[in-house]
């Protein structure tokens, strides 16, 4: 199905285009909602706004920060957004997503307490506020390519994913899982020793995490049953909450609520063998994680941005054409947050999938909160462009249409390709394809 580009220069245009698809969004041109304080756990925080894991692959070859990370995360620091959501840093070498990827170790665990420091007196002196920071653990499973090319650990066989089908050699079994979860104890040990104010235990996107959450047909105690689809989770959670010793430190995740694959390849989707989402199952999880390791927040996400970046970034330049108009997309992923944050009112959500708005993106962001649709918002690709938003947001109330994100997919292109990843177009004399 193709669709016109993006080309809603007045906010009428776009207003017409959702009634002719029969969408309702709610937009706000009142930016109090987002730029409002919110109060988590023990934590502070200035504003709503969230910018969410955004991988850049320029890490050292140990995991350590490199220089172009330190470059991303101070931006992101002046930027001023309440809550920073450290890109994946690996828990162990071989399930790296690139050689680059970050990754925490007792040797390294330095250079990241120093970038930390530097975030939070960084956005303090800008700000007069330092922001939350959170660090997202990951094991990549299905995309691991730690020496730089594909070395697949899977949870079990899925032909949507698999342009050339993977063999039962590549999947994972019971006591290697195991020992996966396990190594979680010591990344919350690490993600502490660093500073972080908490740690994400990735359970999004089809990494290896997520991936088991559709595990139907596999055999063993990881797979069939819902229980047994969600215990590699609840056990990275019970590993990592041995660890946890500092006061007000706290686990959580970005969750993938839906997978948009049929079943039994996709999580969050009805059994008849339709694309419709069905929600029983996710919140049954997040009810899991609220009573037995009481997140303060939930992160919520949804796709493959290698299979179907449509359904967590739509776009208007990409590598297909989409099955959907792109506003149908943000449609589905302001139903699936809200579904979220009204079934647990006292938990906060964070919304994702909000740039493809561009100008309008804060409208919308705004507008979820102010309708109790979420609690904050979440920024990925728009963090990379345009971090400046926010300060645009405070003095304004507007997103400048010049600067923000125009979803070209040049970020996750060079990511792919395992370069250092960027703005292509706002940030080129860094980023380049």
């Amino acid at each position: 199905m193709q669709h016109e580009r993006f080309h809603y220069p007045a906010e009428d245009d776009l207003l017409a285009e959702l009634q002719k698809l029969r969408i309702s969004l709610p937009l706000t041109k009142e930016a109090s909602p987002l730029l409002a304080p919110i109060d988590i756990g023990d934590h502070h925080l200035a504003n709503r706004v969230v910018f969410q894991p955004m991988e850049g692959t320029d890490g050292e070859l140990d995991g350590s920060v490199g220089e172009l990370t330190k470059r991303r995360y101070i931006r992101f620091a002046k930027a001023g957004p309440g809550l920073i959501w450290f890109e994946a840093v690996a828990t162990c070498q071989e399930m790296r997503a690139s050689r680059h990827q970050l990754m925490l170790t007792e040797e390294n665990a330095d250079s990241y307490r120093y970038l930390l420091d530097e975030i939070r007196e960084t956005s303090l002196k800008v700000n007069g506020y330092s922001p939350l920071l959170i660090m997202q653990a990951t094991v990549s499973g299905r995309y691991a390519k730690p020496q730089g090319f594909p070395q697949p650990r899977i949870a079990y066989l899925c032909p949507p994913l698999e342009d050339t089908p993977l063999t039962a050699e590549a999947i994972l079994s019971d006591d290697e899982l195991d020992a996966y979860a396990a190594n979680y104890e010591n990344a919350a040990l690490l993600c502490q020793k660093a500073g972080f104010d908490g740690m994400d235990i990735k359970c999004c996107h089809r990494y290896l995490a997520s991936e088991l959450l559709s595990a139907y047909n596999r055999e063993g105690k990881y797979g069939g049953s819902f229980e047994n689809r969600i215990r590699f989770l609840l056990n990275c959670y019970e590993h990592a909450q041995h660890a946890v010793t500092k006061p007000g430190f706290f686990l959580t995740s970005r969750l993938n609520i839906y997978d948009g694959f049929s079943y039994p390849n996709g999580f969050g989707v009805k059994d008849d063998g339709t694309l419709d989402m069905d929600l029983s199952e996710p919140l049954r999880l997040i009810t899991r994680l609220r009573d037995l390791y009481h997140i303060p927040f939930i992160n919520i996400t949804m796709g493959n941005p290698y299979r179907n970046p449509h359904v967590n970034r739509p776009y208007d330049h990409g590598n297909y054409i989409p099955p959907e108009h792109p506003l149908e997309g943000i449609s589905r992923m302001m139903h699936g947050v809200s579904s979220v944050q009204h079934a647990f009112p006292d938990l906060p959500v964070i919304g994702s999938a909000f740039s493809y708005l561009r100008q309008y993106a804060g409208e919308l962001a705004a507008g979820m909160i102010m309708t109790g649709s979420c609690s904050m918002a979440g920024f990925g690709r728009e963090a990379l462009a345009y971090p400046e938003f926010i300060h645009d947001l405070q003095t304004t109330a507007r997103m400048d249409p010049g600067q923000v994100c125009v979803t070209c997919g040049g970020c996750a292109t060079l990511l792919r390709s395992g370069k250092p990843a960027g703005c292509v177009v706002r940030d080129r004399e860094v980023y380049h394809l």
